[in-house]
């Protein structure tokens, strides 16, 4: 599991985060805001020595996922137990998302995140102990599986909410890009590591460099300085918490309907280890290498996508859409390619629209959040965008096994796309409500403005269609 496709964000420890109206004359603009540098939340501290440690931290989680699945198919000589060990991975998520972004609100994310980092590691060098050991089952992947996954319940909404600790809201999406970056660098590296390990001394010594891995993570949240990050005041322990980030989110058609199109995507759009594997073996008839370059294809474009966003700045409602639609469309050409080279560089240009989507959602969805809400929010979304695996890839899987592998990817794109428009069409109606975002000296103002409304004061936010 990813340690850190996305992170956090400390800024000016001292800048006020207050809601308010803006002026009536500002331009929305058109995708992003003024870029600030490829590379700019890098200048900040804490963020350095973060994004230091998830270069090691992720190469060791590709690492991990390669050898878990090479051990399963050589206990079971089974793809389907490769299947249930990846659901068993993520059903905790579709079962307690919500729970884990609570937790993040109430406690300091940089202690939250030890805990849990450790954790992982701790898991991986169990794994690791009994297979070198020869004592490790299938069943007992299954089992380190789900209590990964359980970590991961609390560990993902809560890096991602600290992002905003770390670089604040300017260089936010910036930092969430080039963490979307290091993981695809690592998605590239740690396969191959994984392969060389496994050819020479088997599984269990990739598990226990992962095992290894996770102390550079926790050494740089060691390293950094506290006084640096953000204040974000913690909500104390009371009922309610939970139904209360649902129907904040129900109240913010902004944030609501970005969230909608990320359970689409993230349910139907991204099922590509079944869809690739169907095209490698049962369209183009092709080998494991060139089923292995069609992977090596998408995480280039990924990259490329990752580099691309942290280029701009922060991420408007149009761009966000305009990804979605165009990793959609993009899917379904995708479907009808005549032959293997002309997919894979379909396949790149899929990568470039759905990573682009994935960190413009991101972004959007921690800066249009009020901080004391952005655990709760950010764990909604990794519930929509990663819970909903259990279900898409099962039905994308039998549409794909019934109908063949071009018809399960024209199938995905068209839900994609559809998706999209959809969206697209109904926060264009709605805003009359306009989300604006002022990063004066590291403020974040954020409301909504009727475009029709003259007579209304400025500071009366408009919250629903």
């Amino acid at each position: 599991m990813s340690k850190g496709s996305h992170t956090a964000d400390p800024d000016e420890r001292t800048a006020a985060v207050t809601t308010a109206a803006p002026s009536p004359t500002a331009s929305p603009g058109a995708g992003f805001t003024r870029p600030g540098g490829m590379f700019s939340s890098l200048r900040v501290r804490n963020y350095r020595y973060f994004f230091a440690g998830q270069i090691v931290s992720n190469t060791g989680s590709w690492m991990q996922r390669i050898a878990q699945d090479w051990l399963v198919l050589s206990l079971t000589h089974s793809p389907l137990a490769v299947g249930i060990t990846t659901a068993m991975q993520f059903l905790p998520t579709l079962a307690l998302g919500l729970f884990g972004g609570v937790l993040a609100d109430r406690m300091s994310k940089r202690r939250l995140l030890i805990a849990t980092q450790g954790a992982m590691g701790l898991l991986a060098a169990g794994l690791a102990v009994m297979t070198i050991t020869g004592t490790v089952t299938a069943y007992y992947v299954y089992l380190f599986a789900l209590l990964l996954g359980l970590v991961t319940v609390v560990d993902t909404p809560t890096r991602q909410a600290f992002v905003s600790e770390m670089v604040g809201p300017k260089d936010l999406s910036n930092a969430v890009s080039l963490n979307a970056a290091n993981f695809q660098t690592a998605r590239l590296v740690g396969p191959a590591v994984a392969g060389l390990l496994i050819a020479a001394v088997g599984s269990g010594w990739a598990f226990a460099l992962n095992a290894v891995s996770f102390a550079a993570v926790i050494g740089g949240l060691l390293a950094m300085r506290p006084s640096e990050l953000r204040t974000v005041d913690r909500i104390p322990r009371e009922k309610g918490q939970l139904r209360e980030g649902l129907r904040y989110v129900k109240d913010r058609p902004d944030l609501m309907w970005p969230l909608v199109l990320a359970a689409f995507i993230g349910t139907f759009g991204f099922n590509f280890p079944t869809l690739l594997s169907g095209f490698a073996y049962g369209t183009f008839h092709v080998g494991p290498g060139e089923y292995g370059l069609l992977n090596t294809a998408m995480a280039l474009g990924s990259l490329a996508g990752a580099l691309y966003a942290a280029r701009r700045g922060n991420p408007r409602l149009r761009w966000l859409t305009g990804a979605a639609l165009g990793f959609g469309v993009l899917e379904v050409l995708a479907a009808g390619a005549p032959g293997y080279w002309t997919f894979a560089v379909l396949l790149t240009l899929v990568g470039v629209f759905g990573l682009t989507f994935n960190t413009a959602v991101n972004s959007y969805v921690q800066l249009a959040t009020d901080p004391e809400m952005r655990g709760r929010v950010m764990g909604l979304l990794v519930l929509v965008f990663t819970g909903g695996t259990p279900v898409g890839a099962p039905l994308v899987g039998w549409v794909t096994d019934a109908y063949g592998a071009r018809v399960g990817l024209l199938a995905c794109g068209a839900v994609s796309a559809l998706a999209a428009t959809v969206v697209g069409l109904v926060l264009a109606r709605c805003a009359d409500l306009r989300l604006r975002v002022n990063l004066h000296r590291g403020s974040r103002v954020v409301a909504f403005v009727p475009r029709t409304t003259t007579s209304q004061s400025r500071s009366q936010l408009a919250t629903a269609c």
